[in-house]
């Protein structure tokens, strides 16, 4: 109950374990087409080019840098963790002029002061920002903010590593230009997979871009002629080997995804995230994100005073076989977070989560009533 990689159901772990064939081989080409189709479904787009990288989300990162950004392009991103300021390398590396705008870790990314920044710089020509912060457990509002970039007329980039799955997330409808993510977060699936959806608009940013790619692995237009037949291009082109077994697994997440319906995961993980909170709120235990800005399937939660950070985590580990995380950048040694992701989110790792915690916290002196929180979250749930 980490941020990650969260627990991989059984079917996937099966699917992962199928013989492995060539990446041209027709059955393989097949599987590759439902894959897109499941992503678009999961992304909630009929964006033609969706396609999962054959690297893990950091480098979906990169894919959306080194294909969308010209050297001197002016991009606005925003920072409010660890990986918005990863965005903000990224983009540098990519020959970007960056501009940032700061936020207060554990708050969303504010509408109204990317606004006046687009306002104040006609040059800025897209903006990115984090959906889901994943060190903070923040949400900001990817509708509201992709309305302001196009106002602007400013293309997006958006980091979903975390959101995708767990929380609402309209592609089409929200009018995301580039959006990547990650498979082992809501997905449950194993690492190492990066799922990329780009708009119409941002497909001919990248067809009319100029100055050669940096990255050849992850150039779009070469590997698209892997992953997409057309009349000019009736065969499949040899681009790289694919994780042949590791897209086995995805297929098998995105078919576990589209089985229960995106509805459906956006409401569960609510649910067990309510839950979870009643039960820590008994324990004393703070969280840090106000309720309106909460990731549901990642809780940043203040350790209390006297609590050992180290210590607690290390017997959570050894005696109930719990993993939790520690708090990254300005949070570390100050918070923890709790995931509560994909096949993982569920009423039993819930009540695991909250009778361990009594149990070690009051081992080390701290003094909480763990059958009063295991009764809230039974209140929560009933």
């Amino acid at each position: 109950m980490g941020p990650g990689p969260s627990d991989v159901s059984p079917r996937v772990l099966k699917a992962l374990g199928q013989p492995t064939i060539g990446h041209l081989d027709p059955a393989f080409v097949a599987l590759m087409d439902e894959i897109k189709e499941l992503l678009q479904y999961a992304f909630m787009t009929k964006n033609r080019l969706t396609i999962p990288v054959s690297a893990p989300g950091s480098a979906g990162m990169e894919t959306c840098f080194m294909n969308m950004v010209d050297p001197n392009d002016h991009i606005l991103v925003c920072i409010n963790g660890v990986f918005g300021g990863r965005m903000a390398e990224v983009a540098k590396r990519a020959g970007a002029k960056v501009t940032t705008l700061d936020f207060e870790w554990g708050t969303a990314v504010s509408p109204a002061k990317v606004d006046e920044a687009l306002a104040a710089d006609s040059s800025i020509s897209m903006l990115a920002f984090v959906h889901a912060e994943t060190s903070t457990g923040v949400r900001s509002d990817a509708k509201e903010l992709c309305e302001i970039a196009r106002k602007h007329n400013c293309l997006t980039i958006v980091d979903a590593v975390t959101s995708l799955a767990g929380i609402e997330l309209r592609v089409d409808d929200w009018g995301i230009d580039a959006i990547y993510s990650g498979t082992q977060k809501c997905l449950s699936c194993v690492p190492g997979i990066s799922p990329v959806s780009f708009s119409e608009k941002a497909v001919e940013k990248i067809q009319n871009r100029t100055h050669t790619n940096d990255s050849w692995f992850l150039d779009l237009k070469l590997v698209m002629a892997y992953w997409e037949q057309s009349e000019a291009q009736p065969k499949r082109a040899y681009h790289h080997t694919a994780p042949v077994n590791s897209l086995y697994a995805l297929h098998e997440s995105l078919v576990m995804v589209r089985e229960e319906g995106l509805e459906n995961a956006w409401a569960r993980h609510a649910k067990h995230h309510k839950a979870l909170v009643a039960g820590l709120s008994v324990l004393g235990i703070e969280m840090i994100v106000d309720e309106a800005h909460r990731l549901p399937e990642l809780n940043t939660v203040k350790i209390p005073e006297g609590a050992d950070d180290a210590a607690v985590r290390g017997a959570l580990l050894e005696q109930f076989d719990l993993e939790i995380g520690a708090g990254l950048g300005k949070f570390a040694g100050n918070a923890w977070r709790i995931g509560l992701m994909g096949s993982a989110c569920k009423r039993e790792n819930v009540e695991l989560c909250i009778s361990a915690l009594a149990s070690v916290l009051n081992e080390q002196g701290y003094s909480c009533d763990g059958e009063a929180a295991i009764a809230a979250v039974a209140e929560s749930y009933a």
